[in-house]
């Protein structure tokens, strides 16, 4: 039987920062939520995960489907800009792909928003924060 050059290792223990990021990510993603439920909006998903890529909350009011991006950062400026042009071509993909699983949804006015999370700030909600054209 050959030998392995390198010895097994168990599988790969999480590394702190990126336990912390995550839960930093959950933690935005809840208070943005919340910030949209108080303004009217239903959520229809959260994380929704394409191959695509990933919508952060999907949401509806009225006649409007919403995709939310949400960055939290320390300074409102460094969320805004957390914000790039590939991140917004994989969010328009992901939403594509929800839009073709639901078919209804398509009718609704489509739009995409972000949201900025700061430590001890009221999260700001930026609608229309870009459109889909690439």
């Amino acid at each position: 039987m050959a030998r392995r050059a390198e010895p097994l290792r168990p599988p790969a223990a999480r590394r702190p920062e990126r336990v912390a990021a995550f839960r930093l990510g959950l933690s935005a993603e809840s208070r943005a939520a919340m910030i949209l439920i108080a303004k009217g909006y239903r959520i229809l998903a959260r994380r929704f995960k394409t191959p695509a890529g990933e919508i952060d909350i999907v949401a509806r009011r009225r006649r409007s489907l919403v995709f939310v991006e949400v960055k939290a950062r320390e300074r409102a400026d460094d969320a805004a800009e957390a914000v790039t042009g590939r991140g917004k071509q994989r969010i328009i993909a992901a939403a594509e792909l929800w839009l073709a699983r639901n078919p209804a949804d398509a009718q609704s006015e489509i739009r995409f928003d972000v949201i900025l999370v700061m430590p001890g700030k009221i999260p700001q909600h930026i609608p229309n924060a870009f459109d889909a054209t690439r």
